[in-house]
């Protein structure tokens, strides 16, 4: 049985789409809207929307849209039924027992529950003789048992079934297992545990789930990791290593500011907060993305990088600080002597010295510049030229003018230039960067729209006049339901020419027929999320036109006359039959 009307309405309203949008994207007002970054894919100048007055939005790069349930439903990558339960707790509300008897839902249901009990199998192995040598492993890296609890760490046995009959035990069945990519099946169809000899790290949510693992070698055997891919319950991209501790302690620094320390991998997060750096975390998967930059950009203004100093450690630097720089989070680079990584580097030095690493490191602009300049002999003139100019591409992709003001004075100062010198440089580097990316913005935003829509609805490339029609129709309907009856007398259902649309106006009609509200928050239990993201776009730009019956009806007749013209050119009839057609749209016209 669906979700009924009345308790979605009752969520949708008790979960005001720009408030919560507002824990994930910093907003700006412009005008009656709210705009910010999109969290769904890189830019740099805003172009995701909140319309407050009807509480959607929409983004004008990648063309993402719909309501709060939507946004839910992007954000935290979960389907429909369980993105209304993640609202319907935020407000507070119990979900209605009738429910949705929705598989997918309680296939992740029981992911989550099989992850649970893998973890505490996995941990119950260090005080097995068979998982002696894991125990082992931590206390030779300087764990404490408390650390060891606190983390939920422990031991995959050399086993190939051991987890599987473990958990076979407690009801789990094979496909429930494969889907958590905790075991996979041979190609004899024996199932068989993923992860075998390695020590196991769980990967927590914030609500305290466990969603994943990661499984450590203990020796030198390739592949040295191996991490769960993603899941009905895990996208990797979507979290952080540890974020469900360290969002915890932030506001608790200092100065009561907010900042994370990021580093590269599990065993330097898990060190740094044994040694009270309980603020640490780590990107998970092979690279850092926008997604994460992102994700950090939601719990802190600051972030320091602590990344390994070797060339891999110094890419990873590079790239995080390009992606970080996006979401306007303050950067500062903590620089390890002597190539250490900061897990190595506590051990020798203790944690005060690593906190003074910390307080002294340099901010992202300082460490970049400071990289540069090691590339080249400043002593001579040519190398002094080549520095100013990479100097100049550096500066000039900073937004804040007195930022680069005052590196430029830094540098002309240093290097022996004069500072207008140096600022025209990177002015003329900002405006031929400007023109570069306004017109790969502008290809890329007309691109990424029209595969949306192509995705949705590919008849609507076909038939463009039909689908510009029925989606104007549609988004003034929605916006105008009383005009649905009349609209429906002129123009059945079966009267629309592309299947998306023609499904959808149907849903309309009917809804309304039956006395039911037609908002886009009720419509989305019968759309995924890039048919509301098309659904969006359409009321969006109904609130362009002209919002009268009589546009209601214009768009119609177009459509009308777009059917009629496709039946002709699919029939057999005769020329006769084909002329007095003609005349007959000749004659409607006059």
């Amino acid at each position: 049985m669906a979700i009924p009307d009345s308790f979605i309405e009752e969520v949708v309203s008790r979960n005001e789409l720009e408030p919560l949008v507002s824990t994930y994207v910093r907003l700006k007002t412009r005008g009656r809207t709210r705009v910010g970054l999109c969290p769904f894919h890189g830019e740099k100048t805003p172009s995701f929307t909140v319309y407050t007055e009807n509480n959607s939005f929409y983004c004008f790069g990648c063309g993402a849209g719909g309501d709060v349930i939507t946004f839910v439903r992007r954000m935290e990558n979960l389907d429909y039924v369980d993105a209304v339960k993640f609202l319907a707790d935020r407000a507070g509300l119990r979900m209605p027992e009738q429910g949705v008897n929705d598989a997918v839902s309680k296939l992740r249901v029981r992911v989550l529950e099989a992850n649970r009990e893998a973890a505490r199998f996995y941990h119950a192995m260090l005080t097995d003789p068979k998982g002696t040598v894991g125990l082992q492993y931590y206390r030779g890296r300087g764990y404490t048992d408390s650390t060891i609890r606190h983390f939920g760490l422990g031991y995959a046995p050399d086993s190939g079934w051991a987890l599987r009959d473990a958990l076979r035990a407690k009801g789990f069945t094979d496909e429930e297992l494969i889907a958590a990519w905790l075991c996979k099946r041979s190609e004899r169809g024996h199932l068989y545990d993923v992860f075998r000899g390695r020590i196991m790290v769980p990967i927590i949510d914030i609500r305290g789930n466990v969603i994943a693992f990661g499984g450590r070698v203990l020796d030198d055997s390739k592949p040295k990791y191996i991490n769960t891919s993603d899941t009905l319950a895990y996208k990797k991209s979507d979290n952080l290593f540890a974020l469900n501790f360290a969002k915890s302690s932030l506001g608790k620094m200092p100065d009561g500011g907010t900042q994370l320390i990021l580093c590269e991998g599990y065993m330097d997060v898990i060190a740094l907060h044994q040694a009270g750096f309980t603020n640490a975390v780590a990107a998970l998967g092979t690279s850092f993305t926008a997604e994460h930059a992102r994700l950090i950009a939601r719990y802190a203004a600051e972030v320091v990088l602590t990344f390994d100093a070797d060339a891999a450690g110094q890419k990873g630097t590079g790239r995080a600080i390009d992606l970080l720089r996006e979401t306007g989070v303050r950067i500062k680079v903590v620089r390890v002597p002597d190539g250490k990584d900061p897990d190595e580097f506590i051990k020798n030095n203790g944690a005060e010295r690593f906190r003074m690493l910390m307080e002294n490191s340099a901010n992202d602009v300082e460490y970049r510049l400071l990289e540069l300049g090691r590339q080249f002999d400043l002593a001579t003139a040519d190398g002094q030229a080549r520095y100013l100019k990479g100097a100049a591409e550096l500066l000039a992709g900073l937004s804040s003018p007195i930022e680069r003001d005052v590196y430029a004075g830094k540098i002309a100062a240093e290097v022996g230039v004069t500072k207008s010198a140096l600022l025209d440089q990177i002015r003329q580097v900002g405006r031929r960067r400007a023109r570069k990316q306004e017109g790969q913005q502008l290809s890329q935003a007309v691109r990424q729209s029209a595969a949306a829509v192509k995705k949705v609805n590919p008849e609507a490339e076909t038939h463009w006049r039909a689908a510009r029609a029925e989606e104007a129709l549609i988004g003034l309907l929605i916006r105008n339901p009383d005009y649905i009856g009349r609209v429906a007398d002129a123009l059945p259902p079966d009267g629309m020419v592309t299947a998306f649309n023609r499904t959808l106006y149907g849903l309309l009609v009917t809804r309304h027929q039956n006395g039911l509200l037609v908002e886009p928050s009720l419509l989305s239990a019968e759309l995924e999320v890039d048919g509301m993201a098309y659904l969006a776009r359409m009321v969006q730009e109904a609130g362009e036109r002209a919002n009268t019956p009589e546009e209601a009806l214009r768009c119609a007749a177009v459509i009308t006359e777009e059917k009629r013209r496709l039946a002709v050119q699919e029939s057999t009839t005769s020329d006769e039959d084909i002329e007095a057609y003609l005349a007959k749209l000749r004659q409607e016209k006059k």
